[in-house]
């Protein structure tokens, strides 16, 4: 099963104060059909419509797509004696719901038209 990573990328510092701190995804141990999928970006919805990668989607800068296993070194920290600690990072999802929940309402209206024109 395919493993998401983050990795984060140096923050842009702004004069307005808006700071921005962007990430890549790391997806390794994708399947052939995974790694294609999300190595080559955009897709065609059922209606012929070009959708955003899901790059574009997240607004992370880029998504690296592997086959292998790959280990971010800015997820373990080593320590002067040698021991590996590892730091999990979460993600603030409010985008990605904000976004599905506006695709959601999106569905429902075009299946509400949909079945007020087969009437």
């Amino acid at each position: 099963m395919a493993r998401i990573q983050i990795l984060e990328l140096p923050t842009i510092y702004r004069e307005n104060g808006d700071d921005e701190t962007p990430f890549a995804l790391v997806i390794d141990q994708a399947d052939e059909a995974t790694y294609q999928s999300l190595a080559f970006g955009t897709t065609v919805e059922a209606d012929g419509t070009l959708r955003e990668s899901l790059k574009d989607e997240l607004g992370a800068r880029a998504i690296l797509t592997f086959e292998e296993t790959i280990e971010i070194p800015a997820n373990g920290v080593t320590v002067t004696d040698g021991q590996v600690v590892r730091l999990h990072v979460e993600g603030d999802f409010t985008k990605l719901r904000d976004q599905a929940e506006q695709e959601i309402h999106t569905v429902l209206a075009r299946a509400n038209t949909a079945a007020q024109s087969s009437r």
